[in-house]
């Protein structure tokens, strides 16, 4: 049941704008209810914005979820290109399958290069 809207609920009613409740016993329920109805009023509220936040939420993770996806699938057709390049190139590279890997990728000292090592560059 809706609160605050029915019109038929006789279990509270608001006082007349001339009348006082006949104790003060009355006059604390009054009181009470009165609070009690705008906690519920607020509670309602926060709740309807806590909702509104996640909806929003879901919204852009779905957005950067499928903008992930697309980057994963863009990458993992570039690996297979390169993949398909490089085995294409190796057999053109003879002179690489004889050199030890410290010739081909030679360890690198801070910023001194050692120039007695030549390693072959290619351009694609």
């Amino acid at each position: 049941m809706a609160q605050g809207s029915d019109s038929n609920d006789t279990s509270y009613k608001s006082p007349s704008p001339g009348s006082r409740p006949s104790s003060s016993d009355d006059a604390k329920k009054v009181m009470r209810r009165e609070k009690n109805r705008i906690a519920a009023q607020k509670s309602r509220m926060r709740q309807t914005q806590k909702a509104d936040n996640l909806h929003l939420e879901s919204e852009n993770l779905e957005k950067e979820n499928a903008a992930l996806r697309k980057e994963v699938k863009q990458l993992t057709e570039e690996a297979k290109y390169l993949s398909s390049v490089l085995s294409s190139h190796e057999p053109l590279c003879t002179g690489l399958a004889t050199q030890t890997p410290e010739l081909i990728y030679p360890p690198h000292h801070g910023s001194y290069h050692h120039q007695h090592i030549t390693v072959p560059h290619y351009q694609h």
